[in-house]
């Protein structure tokens, strides 16, 4: 039997990733951004907590909406440039953006300066979500275990 992981813990001790279930073409340009999975950490099952380093010249993810799941983000440190539906807006440290499921409001968060950056991402994970890329030919629709399956946006595979 494994010994019970106490509740409290320094993110710093939670390894950090780059990987990404992107399709192959798309994976370059989320290179940039690593994360740390708190809340998996935590073992929180309803909803996930996910540190963002975003270095220069980075972005979080590609511009995306979700259909089922809401989705906030608080900047810890560092600025950040978020690209919405309606635009562009800088974030600094202490500013917070939220996306309510289905508001149909893509967005991602870019850093055009020369220094790291830290979004605190915070998500439910209501199950079947699917998420729409208005600016690539992409597509992802959640498996009930949770897992991203992409395609192209007319439903067809991507190739590898």
């Amino acid at each position: 039997m494994s010994k019970p992981q106490p509740p409290a813990f320094d993110p710093a001790d939670v390894p950090e990733s780059n990987a990404t279930t992107y399709p192959r073409r798309y994976r370059e340009e989320n290179s940039r951004r690593w994360n740390r999975r708190l809340g998996d950490h935590a073992g929180l099952k309803n909803f996930g907590v996910t540190l963002t380093r975003i270095v220069p010249g980075g972005q979080s993810s590609a511009r995306h909406a979700h259909a089922r799941q809401d989705e906030f983000v608080w900047v810890v440190s560092g600025e950040v440039v978020l690209e919405t539906n309606e635009g562009a807006q800088t974030l600094g440290p202490g500013m917070c953006a939220g996306f309510p499921a289905g508001c149909g409001n893509a967005h991602r968060f870019v850093n055009r300066s020369s220094a790291d950056a830290l979004i605190l991402v915070v998500g439910d994970r209501t199950p079947m979500d699917e998420v729409t890329y208005p600016d690539i030919d992409n597509h992802g629709k959640a498996e009930p275990g949770g897992r991203f399956v992409f395609t192209r946006k007319d439903g067809s595979p991507h190739e590898e």
